[in-house]
């Protein structure tokens, strides 16, 4: 069976990225995480490949040992169905603060509440009231 998952490339933070989504949300699970060893490309110890899972949904990350001119794009964001106003709030507190907010945290028209913020690691998540 084919497998697709979003994979998030990080530039010297995705441990602490890792940690910080980990927290979010109570059903996270880190799963596998391979770090880079001496005489790798990597820094000694930085995530070389790793995953977590929200929901039903597997992510991977990596720490890229290669320094790029680009980031994270808010044309690809994680979309977070929520079940309660105290999460989605919640939620929205936590991602936005040292990030940016592309739409507050209101109802619209397609939606009763709902935001879209990009994280303090460039990130960008979608939350929805479900």
């Amino acid at each position: 069976m084919t497998t697709v998952r979003p994979f998030l490339m990080f530039q010297g933070r995705a441990e602490e990225a890792l940690d910080f989504y980990s927290t979010l949300f109570a059903e996270a699970e880190v799963g596998e995480i391979e770090r880079y060893g001496e005489g790798e490309p990597g820094k000694p110890g930085a995530i070389k490949r790793a995953t977590f899972t929200i929901g039903d949904q597997t992510i991977m990350l990596l720490d890229s040992p290669v320094r790029h001119d680009f980031t994270f794009t808010p044309a690809f964001s994680l979309f977070v169905e929520c079940d309660t106003e105290e999460q989605i709030g919640w939620l929205f507190e936590q991602l936005s603060e040292e990030g940016r907010v592309f739409m507050p945290l209101e109802g619209y028209g397609f939606s009763r509440l709902f935001t879209w913020v990009a994280d303090r690691f460039g990130v960008s998540w979608q939350l929805n009231l479900a």
